[in-house]
């Protein structure tokens, strides 16, 4: 009995290739050629851009991280402030 990732993996393959064999078809077929070249490159080319867009976004959106030396200084603070709490426990 196969796994469930193995299934899962065997009917990837089988979509997969049925979709070559679908696609060499419909590129081959003289009238479904030309759409389906436009298709592809529409998708591609979309792709391509949107993770463009994703990624801009995202760089735009997101604040600026903390510089370095507020870092340390916080943290440099936070172990003074332990070492602190310990001694006075002793």
């Amino acid at each position: 009995m196969p796994s469930k990732d193995q299934s899962i993996g065997a009917i990837i393959f089988v979509g997969c290739i049925v979709g070559i064999i679908l696609y060499a078809y419909f590129v081959f077929n003289p009238p479904t050629a030309v759409f389906i070249l436009q298709l592809t490159g529409l998708v591609a080319v979309g792709g391509i851009l949107a993770i463009g867009a994703w990624i801009g976004w995202t760089m735009a959106t997101t604040p600026p991280p903390k510089p370095i030396e507020e870092i340390e200084k916080e943290l440099e603070e936070s172990s003074e402030e332990k070492t602190e709490t310990k001694s006075e426990q002793s």
